[in-house]
Formats: C-alpha cells, structure tokens, sequence
C-alpha cells in the first residue's frame, strides 16, 4: 500500500514538474498534478475511476467562502481606490508628516497593510496602493531596491494579517478549528514586524528632495474628496465586525462576505466622482482569476491528494519527522511550498503539519499563525514571485531580481525566527487568543 500511494505521489509530482517545463502556469500545473494523481488512483480504486469527476468537483467547492471573501473584499479596495482615496491619504501623509519621517514611513506601512489585511492578498495592496507609496518612498529619501523590498515584506504581511488570512482559513477548514481568535496571534506580529522592517529598510535617507517638489510631482487628489470619505467606509466594516464580537447572541450573523459588501457600498454612496461598478467589479474579477483559480485548483488537489491516500502518507512523513529537525526544517520547507505551490502548499504541507502539532499539545491556533508569518516569504521564490515580482513592477526597479531579494535579508530572517518561535512556544501563548474572543 505504501509503495502504491509512492507512485501516485510520484507520478503527481512529475506531472507538476512536466508542466511547469513546458511553462505552464501555476495553476494549469496544479490542475495537471491533481488530474494525473486521480487517474493514477483510479488504476488501483483510490478513487474509483467513475467517482473521479465527483471528488474534483467537491474539491473546486473546497472553498467557496474564502472566494467569496476574496472578491467582495477586493471590490470594495477598488472602489476605495477608484474614488481617489488612496491617493487622498498617500499625499496627505506627505503634505502633513514629510518633516516627521519616522512617522510618514509607519504611516505608509499602515497604508500598504490595510488592503491585503481585508482581502487576504498582499498581490492586492501592491495592485491597490503599491505605486503612490513606492514613490511617497522615494521623496522620502527611499532608493528604489529599498522600496521594492518594503513592499514586499509589508504586502506579505498584510497577506497574513487579520481579518482575512487565506493560509490560516485553508488551515481552519482543512483542521476543523474554527476561524476565530487570529486577530492578536496576528496582529501583533504583523505590526511588529512591519514596524522593524520599513525602519531598518527605510531608516536611512538619501537624496535631496524636499515636500513642495514632491507634492508638485504626487497626482492631484480627487475633487471634494476628504477624510470622513476616505474612513466612513472602514467604520462601518470594522463596526459591523465589532458589533457581532459585542452582541453576539443578539446580532445576526452576516459573514465577512455581506460586510465587505455594505462597506463597499457605503464607500460607493460617498465617492466624489461617479464609479461604473459594474465595470469595476468586471475589471476587478479579471485581475483576481489566476488567484481564484488556485483556490479552486488547490480544493481539487486537496480532495485528490485524500481519496487516493497521499494526504495520508505526507502526514506520517511529517509526523515521523524528528521534532527538533522539524521546526528547523520549517524556515526551508514552508516559504518553498509557497513559491512552488503558492496556497497548495498550505493544504497539502501545512493541514498534515498542524495535526501533528496539535496532537503533541502545541496550541493550533497560535501554531497556525506562527506559520502563517512563514508563508508569504515565499511568494519571493521563484517559480511563482507573485509579490516579488509585483514589488519590483510597482516600485520601478530596474536592478536585478536576486540584488532585490538579498536586500530583505535582516527581515526574512527575523520573521522566519519570530514564527517558528511562535510554533515552538505556541501553548504559552494561548492567552493571545483568550484575549482576541
């Protein structure tokens, strides 16, 4: 039996490998891996060659609500950032803070957090404000590698910041824990090590500008745009979140999917110019497809990788890991899983992973988000970059890729030391939890 699980394992991962030869997307490859394993299984009933169509189509359902809270989160940022009010704070930062630095850096790190921390996607702080705060970076004395690498340190924070974490949902709903008490376990850190990062990356100024030829050279705000417009939006997603935390048993439940909805169309009711939301929404989704089709594609291979046994044999390979080899193994394995698998690897390597540690008496929760912390660096590794690429994109860096990369050392190394000591000391920290309900 587990030589026959090996070969099904083995034919999945060489059907990843061919795909991705031929210069196949991640996602087309995960697709190709997760048909191959299934008709690899079928050959010996695991699964049964007609129940074959039926685990892929349960498996793409796998999660629907996280695609749920993707788009709507997503739409609403767009509306936020269609009326002008991304620019509005990006250059009220410089006009009010361009002579109190450290402030107008912290600010501008707060500004690339809030976008992935709604919708899961530190992609989509980059998309949504990358480029006004690369060059409000600039003018503040930010070379362009620097900038580069803040935005792809905070934008992978932002991914893993609450109130949407892709990884820790996958995590939960594969787990059976549910998704609640992440928002101290998270935040904490996030702001933590956001704050070390855009000061050791941005701590040093160079070059000469000053805040009239900036704001000279930053694009114009929307007409009649101010801040209650900007904040009303927000107010009444984190009030809608707050009030079902106050009242739980007297408010009803309207899910992360409605909220973001009503904050979306307050944001739409304030806007000072006039949004086609339809072709909003439209050009929207357009940009979200290779991310909703890895949520799909990684279900699909989730719910093959269970019928044909695989699940199974990767979780005892973990458990039969020795524990200290394991968490030094964490600061390789997990970042690489994100750069080759992108969220696969949290449902194939990190479900396995979280039940093992939660057997042994770690706290899941905190274990889910010291891992958490982990997984966005690897959306600096290639094959996939999705966020490094994007940072070097926005920021209009034209030095080289590995340059980039090297420049975020002192923060890739601090980050992977705080979330695999997180894991390590996960039952300590149970308090973060108690306090986050």
């Amino acid at each position: 039996m587990q030589l026959q699980i090996s070969i099904i394992l083995a034919v999945m991962v060489f059907a990843y490998i061919i795909a991705k030869w031929k210069k196949l997307s991640v996602e087309v490859s995960m697709l190709a891996a997760a048909l191959v394993g299934g008709l690899a299984g079928a050959f010996v009933a695991t699964p049964p060659i007609n129940q074959l169509a039926r685990h892929l189509v349960e498996g793409a359902f796998t999660y629907l609500d996280v695609i749920l809270v993707f788009v709507t989160a997503t739409i609403f940022m767009a509306i936020v950032s269609e009326s002008g009010g991304v620019n509005y704070v990006v250059r009220g930062t410089i006009k009010l803070f361009y002579n109190l630095r450290l402030i107008a850096l912290l600010i501008l790190m707060v500004i690339i957090l809030i976008p992935g921390a709604l919708t899961g996607a530190g992609s989509v702080s980059l998309l949504v404000v990358g480029a006004p705060v690369a060059m409000a970076l600039g003018y503040l004395g930010v070379k362009k590698k620097k900038a580069a690498a803040i935005l792809f340190i905070v934008a992978g924070l932002s991914a893993a910041a609450p109130p949407v974490n892709i990884w820790a949902m996958i995590l939960s709903a594969g787990t059976a824990i549910p998704y609640v008490g992440f928002e101290l376990p998270l935040g904490i850190p996030v702001l933590i090590l956001g704050t070390f990062s855009i000061l050791v990356l941005g701590w040093k100024k160079e070059g000469n500008s000053d805040r009239e030829t900036a704001l000279k050279e930053m694009p114009e705000i929307t007409a009649n745009m101010t801040w209650w417009r900007v904040l009303l939006p927000f107010v009444v997603f984190f009030g809608l979140v707050a009030a079902s935390r106050i009242w739980p048993f007297a408010y009803p439940v309207l899910g992360l999917p409605l909220q973001f909805v009503l904050a979306g169309l307050t944001a739409l009711l304030v806007s000072p110019i006039k949004i086609n939301i339809l072709k909003l929404s439209r050009d929207t989704v357009k940009k979200l497809l290779p991310l909703l089709a890895t949520m799909i594609i990684v279900g699909m291979l989730q719910q093959v990788m269970t019928a044909t046994g695989v699940r199974g044999f990767l979780s005892f390979a973990v458990i039969s890991t020795p524990l200290v080899l394991l968490f030094i193994l964490l600061a390789i394995i997990i970042p690489f899983s994100e750069g080759v698998l992108t969220y696969g690897g949290a449902a194939i390597i990190g479900i396995p992973l979280v039940w093992f540690l939660d057997s042994i008496g770690l706290h899941a929760t905190i274990v889910i988000a010291g891992l958490s912390l982990l997984w966005p660096l690897g959306d600096g590794l290639p094959p996939t970059a999705l966020i490094g690429r994007l940072s070097i994109m926005v920021s209009d860096y034209k030095g080289s890729y590995w340059s980039f990369l090297k420049s975020t050392w002192l923060p890739w190394l601090v980050i992977t030391a705080v979330g695999i000591l997180m894991v390590i000391f996960s039952a300590r920290l149970d308090f973060l939890v108690k306090w986050s309900m």
